[in-house]
């Protein structure tokens, strides 16, 4: 994709393509669940600065197609508290419409639909791809024995299908590792079909070291994966749980940089993402697709995450809301707002200096400076 484009546009198109599906899908959510809780929406933007295209719809909402493709937002009607506003705006505003004025469940329910639509995106891409490429699937069969592994000494060879382990049947690669992973040194004896005959290998696992913690290792790597179409309600299924099981991956690796269990090297900002994409999009129509299904998943995650300013933020202000039966002090949602922002600016600068490590511009500086 994009081969006809020059070299700087292969990458800045497929960026300004995956955020604008992303940010409109998310602002979509709100939109939507705004219109649902009778909210009005007065402004939908997808981009920031001048306008490059303006429009009105029937119901009153201006949309906006801003030339800085960097994200977006829905104005909501009555969005700010009636103290936080001048007498002659709050008396533009239409009884019943505003959001201030409506219930914590409501615009609990507004706040949320972003991050929510974001899975729904990833949903729907993911089961369109298993319904036409195809799911992925990598079989349980050896591809590479590594010399000197336990595979090695079993007398493993590439080609072997493994069938069951200790007497547990498994169906992909991935249920080798789960099991193999949790029994490190341990004895164990494989089911395996070689040249169509059935065979048992006895063998004992090896072991080592990853976050500290010892897992079980064969030694073996698999097959490239095969792909198998799925009907479109299978697809579907497939599709909702392939983004649990992003999702859930995506907050593992995260606890564990948290926990310092793994590195932080691979929190990546904008640039990152920008690079990706045009590699990405080189790659094909459908490995695009799967890589904005993925920050889809991402952007859900990071926008529930309870920091101020994001909307996980403001749902933990609701929280406290209907905790209290008032909402929060404006001083207290002042300096909540105020720590979240610094945080937030923290996260964008560490992860632009990671984007530039990794593009190699700090070693070039470093170069000149030494």
């Amino acid at each position: 994709m994009f081969h006809f484009l020059p070299p700087p546009l292969r990458t800045v198109v497929p960026f300004v393509i995956v955020l604008g599906v992303l940010v409109f899908f998310h602002e979509l959510g709100h939109y939507l669940a705004a219109r649902w809780r009778g909210v009005h929406v007065e402004a939908f933007s997808i981009g920031f600065g001048r306008s490059l295209a303006t429009w009105t719809d029937r119901r009153g909402t201006v949309w906006k197609i801003g030339w800085i493709p960097l994200g977006g937002y829905v104005k909501l009607h009555g969005q700010e508290r009636p103290q936080e506003v001048a007498d002659e705006v709050r008396a533009q505003w239409q009884t019943g419409r505003t959001f201030h004025e409506k219930g914590v469940g409501s615009r609990a329910i507004i706040v949320a639909a972003g991050p929510v639509a974001n899975f729904i995106l990833a949903a729907i891409l993911f089961a369109l791809l298993f319904a036409t490429a195809g799911e992925p699937r990598i079989l349980p069969e050896v591809g590479e024995v590594l010399p000197g592994s336990a595979a090695a000494h079993a007398g493993l060879i590439t080609g072997d299908r493994i069938t069951a382990i200790d007497g547990t049947p498994v169906a992909q690669f991935e249920d080798i590792q789960h099991i193999v992973a949790a029994r490190p040194e341990q004895p164990m004896t494989l089911a395996i079909l070689r040249d169509g005959a059935a065979q048992t290998v006895a063998l004992t696992t090896d072991a080592r070291e990853v976050a500290g913690r010892r897992i079980g290792s064969l030694g073996v790597t698999a097959h490239a994966a095969e792909f198998r179409r799925l009907s479109p309600g299978s697809a579907m299924v497939q599709g909702v749980g392939h983004t649990w099981y992003v999702a859930s991956q995506t907050l593992a690796g995260l606890w564990q940089m948290v926990t310092a269990g793994r590195g932080t090297e691979d929190l990546g900002g904008p640039l990152r993402i920008a690079q990706l994409s045009g590699e990405v999009a080189q790659a094909g129509f459908g490995s695009l697709v799967d890589f904005i299904a993925v920050l889809s998943i991402n952007l859900g995650l990071i926008n529930l995450f309870p920091i101020p300013i994001l909307d996980g933020g403001h749902l933990v202000f609701f929280a406290f809301e209907a905790v209290r039966g008032r909402p929060l002090p404006q001083r207290a949602v002042e300096y909540g707002f105020r720590a979240g922002f610094a945080v937030l600016a923290s996260l964008f600068l560490f992860a632009t200096w990671n984007d530039l490590s990794h593009l190699g511009l700090v070693r070039w500086v470093a170069h000149l400076i030494g």
